[in-house]
């Protein structure tokens, strides 16, 4: 009876009529899930999930906030990375809807030629992206409350991992209208102020302002403070120092007093600062570093003139004058290991690239606190600057690491004395720049001073790409160096949660185990070429005096001694080379066997894995339906 039962349950799944209904069942449970808002979220960094600084800021709203999005989703011919991207959009933006207990609504316009909401994205200030057909397509966002709003004009695809920055930071800003004041000091055209060419030589500099400034206008009042300024307003919040080359003792006496009245800094100093060219000098005599020297003496730090750091472990791949790509360990490539996981700063960061700098130490009778942001490998040692310009051999050839790592970015905290005991500066005219009786010669507070031995990185070329895209200027960060400002603005002027927002999600994610490979064999192939130059430096020394030692008649002839020294340098020298040839050919092979090994596991392995599960459990339902 059994046997019988079991037959006709097969026949009747295996009928047309039972396939018909499971096809149904199938395309009927697509169709639901699809429409069901499900999500989850499994990526590493929970980069489709609310932020707790974004909770937190949206459980303090004081006022109701609304979210306008317009898309018009019923354009044909969408381009498909912007049509995946705003549905993602859309959905994480709904996450604000869902945790905004009742005080967040969004509405959805879709602004058709001609329409009503056509026109209101115009006066909101959006912008149509140029679509082939003559279309526009709308796809920004505006944030309101009360009588606050703001917009993104054109969601950027490119920006999607700081989407939920670009979003609180509005709605932080629509509930918080009073903008913070930030001066810049800058020896370098950051505001777009153009470098006069030389005769015969093609124009210099940058029309538009760098980037950074034009991410800090959206949060903060940005305003520049010329070099030759001898004060700074009492308005000012926050202060940005960048490449402060030849400043006055005026203006360092502003500085001075800001940072003795209790309020914060953030300096960028340079040993060889790139972004600074003038072309009438040359390359090896360019006078192009940094120091605030007075300052950091009164702040319990240092940093040494023309003396760049070199790093064997966090080296960058660049490419060199005759075309060829070499790991440059004066272009350092900071990685989270070098970050202090304790500061909100860096805790969250994941790279920053320092082109050519220095070190930051603390003076040796410095009473001030002097926390290591960015800290250098194990392998690491200042060198002098010229000598970043003989390439990665040649750096490595003499190079021997210090016995400490060094502070690339240091966190100075403490109640500092005044740089200038003596009283005001005297300007030009032998008058002082200020009064006596007003100079604060020891703070009351604390300060926070962050300094960072790099000048260049806040140059668009080294943290940011940029292309257009119908019509568009779409940018693509590739490291956190842009991130690394704004975060130590934001939590130097009090929003920690801003910042918890903004230090999310991977730009990369390298294969550890190969850097470990080529790492481990760059210090053996190092070894060896040291051990060849010590060769080559013995054997020379050998020749010089085999060549002192002979009669003056006979100086331009090679004695049987020399000839024997040199056919020796040259058969180690043949050995090493070998030698040489041999680490790397052990490095790919150990290279090419782990990527065997992870094909086989990605490939094989699992697969079989999962259809050996697939017929035990086959198996124990066949078993279990045959005891029945």
């Amino acid at each position: 009876m059994t046997e019988q039962k079991q037959t006709r349950m097969k026949e009747t799944l295996l009928s047309t009529a039972g396939i018909a209904i499971m096809l149904a069942v199938v395309i009927l449970a697509n169709v639901i899930i699809s429409y069901a808002s499900l999500r989850w979220d499994l990526t590493e960094d929970k980069m489709y999930s609310l932020s707790q600084g974004t909770k937190n800021i949206l459980e303090n709203l004081a006022e109701d906030v609304t979210i306008k999005v317009f898309y018009n989703k019923s354009l044909p011919n969408i381009p498909v990375n912007i049509k995946q991207f705003a549905k993602r959009a859309i959905e994480f933006l709904d996450e604000y809807v869902q945790h905004g207990n009742g005080k967040v609504t969004m509405e959805l316009y879709d602004p058709k030629v001609d329409s009503d909401e056509e026109e209101w994205a115009m006066k909101y200030g959006l912008q149509g992206m140029n679509m082939p057909t003559g279309e526009k397509l709308y796809f920004g966002v505006v944030i309101m409350a009360v009588d606050q709003e703001e917009s993104i004009p054109f969601l950027d695809p490119s920006r999607e991992t700081l989407l939920e920055y670009d979003i609180t930071r509005i709605i932080y800003r629509v509930q918080n209208a009073t903008k913070q004041r930030v001066g810049v000091i800058s020896g370098l055209p950051v505001f777009g102020s153009p470098q006069m060419p030389m005769p015969g030589q093609p124009p210099q500099g940058n029309q538009q302002p760098w980037l950074f400034i034009q991410e800090m206008k959206k949060t903060y009042k940005v305003e520049e403070i010329a070099a030759s300024a001898k004060s700074i307003d009492k308005d000012i919040d926050l202060l940005i120092i960048l490449h402060p080359k030849g400043l006055s003792d005026a203006i360092q006496y502003a500085i001075d007093q800001f940072v003795l009245s209790g309020k914060n800094v953030v300096v960028y100093v340079d040993p060889m600062c790139h972004s600074d060219q003038t072309p009438s000098q040359n390359q090896y005599m360019r006078n192009n570093n940094s120091n605030l020297d007075k300052l950091f003496k009164a702040w319990g730090i240092e940093m040494e003139d023309r003396k760049v750091l070199a790093d064997m472990f966090l080296p960058t791949r660049v490419r060199t004058q005759n075309n060829n790509v070499e790991s440059n360990p004066v272009w350092i490539s900071a990685k989270p290991e070098s970050f202090s996981s304790d500061n909100v700063v860096t805790s969250n960061l994941e790279s920053l690239l320092f082109p050519a700098c220095g070190a930051i130490k603390k003076r040796v009778n410095g009473t001030s606190e002097v926390e290591g942001l960015v800290v250098s490998s194990r392998k690491s040692n200042l060198i002098d600057s010229f000598k970043a310009n003989f390439g990665a051999e040649g750096i490595r050839r003499d190079f021997q690491a210090a016995a400490e790592p060094f502070n690339i970015v240091a966190q100075v905290t403490g109640k500092f004395k005044t740089a200038f005991m003596a009283g005001p500066p005297k300007d030009d005219e032998d008058k002082p720049v200020a009064e006596k009786s007003s100079q604060i010669k020891e703070a009351e507070n604390e300060s926070t001073i962050i300094v960072v031995a790099d000048a260049d990185m806040l140059n668009d070329s080294y943290y940011v790409q940029k292309q257009n895209f119908l019509g568009f200027q779409m940018t693509n960060m590739f490291n956190d160096n842009l991130n690394f400002l704004l975060n130590s603005l934001e939590m130097l002027s009090g929003s920690d949660d801003l910042i918890g927002i903004r230090s999310r999600g991977k730009f990369q994610r390298p294969f550890t185990k190969v850097q470990e490979l080529e790492r481990a064999a760059q210090e053996r192939w190092q070894s060896k070429e040291q051990e060849l130059v010590r060769e080559l430096e013995q054997t020379n020394r050998r020749v010089q005096e085999l060549q002192q030692k002979k009669d003056p008649s006979q100086k331009m002839l090679i004695s049987p001694e020399q000839e024997r020294e040199i056919a020796k340098f040259k058969a180690q020298k043949i050995k090493v080379r070998k030698e040489l040839k041999r680490v790397r050919r052990n490095l790919r092979a150990d290279i090419e066997n782990l990527g065997m090994k992870i094909k086989f596991f990605n490939i094989f392995l699992m697969p079989l894995l999962v259809s050996i599960g697939g017929i035990l459990f086959a198996i124990y339902r066949q078993k279990k339906a045959y005891n029945r």
